[in-house]
């Protein structure tokens, strides 16, 4: 798989090979393009529709095999290895819908790129965020040269696709959940265009950092994957670099990798033990240099896929195994900034100038200085908060919307058949603090304080029961923790339990409040802690009442601040 054919020598060329190479296709001429090859080339590629967007604009996904196998059932059987291309979850970012129209072609009339995959499945969504990609104009990327026209980055709903892998707010992620763990994919490359800082890459690097995905994944893709990728790519003429992701203001002072949480996609890949790659072209280089060197991207890590995918199932086999093995979870990460690697860097003067249309210093890149220089490289994570893994967790019907979440991603979950009194440790919310303005439709919990007690709870027939003892341990352990970066709560799954349903009434509920402080010593000392730190409150009714009101035995609401997943230890 080296350069791609000219168009002039292939009945079917795709709509940027028809332009002036700074075109893009439309989702009408991509879908049809497909469905032109699956028709004369039926035993290449099975194409389908997968889904549904928000706006009712259907969703397909592409399979290519070289033994013209297309049943998933089959194919997972076999144990053949699947390499998955997603595009346009950012339709304004197209050069990967572009690229992988060529090479889909390809595979179709060139035999001997056919035969190249071998055992291994090309598996492809050509348009994720469809809604997107039908919102064409030419203006809201601003910092972006080309093409010229496309999509937009939002979805009908306005969702950021790439924030919503695991709050699935979309039909679309929705989709993308089930589609994604029935066909549980080895390697999977989603496509973008960067913005940020001036440099002379056109192509950056994202892949799921490697100190998440654990001893044998992680080591691998930092020590063999990437080095050959990054040295694949130097051949081929497009030289990479890691994503462009400053630790100050410009590359000079060097770059850190970006923590892909699994609201993104490779981050949420991580949840699934897949290897993730999400390149990123650099917007101020011209379209065609973004489209070739993101089809190089692409093709070499189909290439390395395809000579290493044993290792690569091996590894993510073990990954599963100890999974459900394991017995404490790491949900956040952080940077090591204790032990830079260093990366020789290509970029560009930085200079600041006085804004002619502010009283400020502006920063602008100079492409006629040019330098290079090895730069610190923070590229390892290390553990931040660190959970006991329980055995399992109890998860009540009521929460439909979490357990239909856990099911789309291969959760295996135990229906209760009958009522039952069961220990467990439960978390309360003691403090929670959340975003001022709206994150993706959500008002997302930043940071939390919690405590935690040992209850007695009365599990109802129809309740679930979820062991960790099971490969898929990973994405349950980091959505239902309260702590982890994307858990549920995060997102606001649980924000019901964060509000006392009942009240009172100052003037009856004076006499009850000093009555409790009489006879709750455990009230009564709470209060006097409460009185020392907030002298200036006592004069406010309603906050003294207030505070008796929520603390104390007597109108205790056991629900309220209570996390409604419970941990079962033993």
């Amino acid at each position: 798989m080296n350069m791609p054919i000219h168009p002039a020598n292939s009945s079917y060329p795709t709509p940027y090979e028809l332009g002036n190479q700074n075109q893009t296709s439309t989702w009408d001429a991509c879908i049809a393009f497909y469905e032109k090859l699956a028709k004369d080339f039926p035993q290449v590629l099975h194409f389908s529709q997968i889904g549904v967007s928000d706006n009712g604009i259907p969703m397909h996904a592409g399979v290519i095999t070289a033994d013209a196998v297309f049943d998933r059932e089959t194919l997972k059987a076999a144990g053949r290895p699947i390499f998955f291309n997603n595009n346009g979850i950012h339709p304004g970012e197209p050069e990967g819908i572009d690229a992988c129209m060529a090479l889909v072609r390809d595979f179709c009339t060139q035999p001997e790129r056919l035969a190249a995959l071998g055992k291994t499945v090309f598996l492809f969504i050509p348009i994720y965020n469809v809604d997107g990609c039908l919102n064409r104009q030419n203006t809201s990327r601003v910092n972006q040269d080309g093409p010229e026209m496309f999509g937009f980055r939002a979805n009908a709903r306005n969702l950021d696709l790439n924030r919503d892998f695991v709050k699935c707010d979309s039909l679309a992620a929705q989709v993308f959940n089930r589609f994604f763990t029935v066909w549980d994919p080895d390697v999977m490359v989603d496509t973008h265009t960067s913005n940020g800082a001036d440099y002379s890459y056109t192509m950056t690097l994202i892949q799921t950092q490697a100190d998440k995905l654990g001893d044998g994944l992680g080591p691998f893709l930092r020590e063999t994957m990437l080095p050959e990728i990054y040295a694949q790519m130097e051949q081929r003429g497009w030289p990479t670099c890691p994503y462009v992701n400053p630790v100050k203001v410009t590359p000079d002072d060097g770059i850190e990798d970006f923590l892909e949480v699994p609201r993104f996609s490779t981050g949420f890949a991580a949840l699934h033990h897949t290897i993730g790659f999400m390149p990123e072209t650099h917007m101020l280089k011209p379209y065609a240099d973004r489209y070739d060197s993101m089809r190089a991207l692409v093709e070499v890590v189909l290439d390395f896929t395809i000579a290493r995918a044993a290792q690569i199932q091996n590894l993510r086999l073990e990954a599963k195994q100890n999974a459900a093995q394991k017995k404490e979870w790491p949900v956040t990460w952080r940077a090591d900034h204790s032990r830079p690697s260093r990366f020789r860097f290509k970029g560009y003067q930085a200079v600041y100038s006085p804004s002619k249309i502010g009283n400020y210093m502006r920063l602008s890149y100079d492409r006629n200085q040019a330098w290079e220089k090895d730069i610190e490289y923070f590229d390892h994570f290390v553990e931040d908060v660190v959970v006991k893994t329980p055995k399992a967790y109890l998860i009540s019907q009521a929460w439909r919307e979490v357990i239909e979440r856990l099911q789309w991603n291969g959760i295996v979950l135990e229906k209760l058949s009958e009522d039952r009194s069961m220990q467990v440790q439960a978390y309360h919310i003691v403090d929670v603090q959340s975003r001022a303005n709206a994150y993706e439709g959500h008002m997302f919990h930043d940071a939390m304080e919690l405590s935690v007690t040992t209850q007695t709870i009365n599990a109802r027939a129809g309740d679930y029961l979820l062991s960790l003892n099971q490969p898929n341990a990973r994405y349950a352990v980091e959505t239902l923790e309260p702590q982890a970066h994307d858990s549920f709560f995060r997102w606001g799954f649980f924000n019901s339990v964060l509000e006392k349903k009942e009240a009172f009434s100052d003037y009856v509920f004076e006499d009850s409040a000093y009555e409790m402080l009489q006879t709750e010593p455990e009230l009564a000392e709470k209060f006097a802690v409460w009185k020392a730190a907030n002298p200036s409150l006592l004069d406010n009714q309603e906050a003294v009442l207030s505070f008796i009101f929520a603390n104390g035995k007597r109108f205790h609401e056991p629900e309220w601040r209570r996390y409604p997943i419970y941990s079962i230890l033993e």
